[in-house]
């Protein structure tokens, strides 16, 4: 039996495989599209197959009978993408082929939907996944609005019992965490950190934008990537268990707060400096996120998640510092 995980080359997909190889036997495929540099985030590991996007609902129809779920984490996940057609396609409705295919062949499906679906947060950040909470959702970019209507759909199909045995959403928070290299400007804000520390001795921050915040002292929920695959795994043990799950720790910290610790990490010495936020970004920035995890902890997932402090610590000290991969 197989585990297929979409996106199994990219940032969170890739530290999946490595744990599924670990904990599974190697029996995964991964569907993706390789680029210069994300190969490498599966350099150390031997899925046992290859699956590009394209190819893959074939795949799944000529080898239903060893498919044991299909972990979808594929997206494209750029916040300044543009292209509305590719985005719906690549997002949506790729996104519904393989739900209802999980359906079909009655097999778990978990997906990757976002934080990014609360839009400015004035709607709270609750995994509710009624149509009523939705509908007062505003996300603020392309990308997040196109994982929000998937979670649009989820509902409707939840609300006609038309589910796969079991299924999850997972709103993921600020990732941060090894494999991220390939993502360029979508990088974690610590990897962002870590470089300009080690170029020029200086962590860059948004100065901020809203009246009476001061500069760095917008706020994320940062989460470790390991914690993200650990709610996977979990989930994957429990197939009892289905639902729209944050996946955060549940505190808010500073950006400020996060570069003190980059550069604790890497060795004490060095300085924060703030700039003019770009334009293209500005009118759909979040100033403050925050998982409310209640629901996850409801469902029985009780493992504490890391602090900031020590995720970033073993983040930079562990992979940025040696500049390996996972």
């Amino acid at each position: 039996m197989t585990i297929v995980v979409t996106g199994g080359a990219g940032f969170i997909g890739s530290n999946l495989v490595a744990a599924l190889e670990r904990q599974h036997g190697g029996d995964v495929t991964v569907c993706d599209r390789l680029s210069p540099e994300k190969w490498r985030n599966l350099q150390a590991h031997a899925p046992d197959e290859f699956v590009e996007p394209e190819n893959l609902i074939d795949f799944l129809n000529r080898h239903h009978r060893s498919i044991e779920a299909v972990v979808h984490l594929g997206a494209i996940s750029s916040t300044t993408a543009t292209d509305a057609k590719e985005v719906v396609e690549n997002n949506f409705l790729f996104s519904s082929r393989l739900w209802d295919w999980c359906c079909g062949y009655a097999r778990p499906f978990l997906y990757a939907s976002s934080a990014a679906t609360y839009g400015d947060g004035s709607a709270g950040f609750d995994d509710d996944l009624s149509l009523a909470y939705l509908s007062s959702l505003r996300p603020l970019n392309l990308y997040a609005w196109s994982k929000h209507l998937f979670d649009f759909r989820v509902s409707r199909r939840v609300a006609r019992n038309s589910t796969p045995p079991q299924w999850a959403g997972l709103k993921f928070f600020n990732v941060y965490g090894p494999n991220e290299r390939h993502k360029d400007d979508q990088r974690s804000i610590i990897a962002h950190a870590y470089d300009g520390l080690r170029l020029t001795g200086k962590v860059r921050l948004f100065r901020s934008t809203e009246e009476g915040l001061a500069d760095g002292e917008q706020t994320r929920d940062f989460v470790s990537v390991d914690d993200c695959v650990s709610v996977v795994l979990w989930l994957l043990r429990n197939l009892q268990v289905s639902g729209l799950f944050n996946v955060g720790t549940g505190q808010a910290r500073t950006f400020n707060a996060a570069a003190r610790v980059v550069i604790a990490a890497a060795g004490g010495a060095g300085a924060i400096e703030y700039f003019d936020m770009p334009e293209q970004i500005a009118h759909a920035y979040q100033s403050h996120t925050a998982a409310d995890i209640s629901r996850l902890r409801s469902a029985g997932y009780d493992r504490p998640f890391r602090t900031l402090e020590d995720g970033v610590t073993e983040y930079v000290q562990t992979y940025l510092i040696p500049g390996v991969y996972r």
